[in-house]
């Protein structure tokens, strides 16, 4: 089973929180979004996270662009751009570096065996598929709304818990 790690899950519960803060976008312009700035505290106690590493987890998010920091006492974060402009895929890949199933396929695409391999070409179609279906997930699906809380048959992929192959 493929899993994600606990920065992953933390950084996407963060942006699904900060979503859900943000204020509805104005009428005739719905991709525009209103983010408030919520600290890291606040998203830590929501989620039972603990908070100096969902400190961390944000300012990743932060020097990746997905979030925006305010200073200040009324500072913490927000969301950089409209939550379904923000993919599950790059918040993972902006927490955890690449995302490969196997350590053959790499940054550098080679290991020692490549010339005698017979499975390397299927499993980069395994890894194309998940980010794939990663890139396809917005963080503005993860919002739970009247369609699509649990039980619903608007659920988005079964959640992102963990995704078996």
């Amino acid at each position: 089973m493929l899993r994600l790690t606990k920065k992953a899950d933390y950084g996407l519960m963060a942006l699904k929180y900060l979503a859900e803060q943000a204020g509805p976008a104005p009428a005739g312009q719905p991709d525009a979004h209103v983010s408030v700035a919520q600290s890291a505290k606040d998203i830590a106690e929501a989620y039972h996270i603990p908070p100096q590493l969902l400190a961390k987890i944000l300012q990743t998010l932060a020097k990746a662009g997905i979030l925006v920091s305010h200073a200040g006492t009324n500072g913490g974060y927000a969301l950089s751009r409209p939550a379904s402009q923000i993919t599950a895929f790059e918040v993972i890949r902006a927490i955890d570096g690449p995302l490969f199933i196997t350590s053959c396929i790499t940054i550098h695409g080679a290991c020692d065996l490549t010339s005698h391999c017979t499975i390397k070409e299927p499993l980069r179609k395994v890894n194309d598929s998940i980010k794939d279906l990663l890139s396809g997930i917005r963080i503005s699906d993860l919002i739970e709304t009247a369609e699509n809380r649990p039980g619903s048959e608007a659920a988005v992929g079964g959640g992102l818990i963990s995704i078996a192959v």
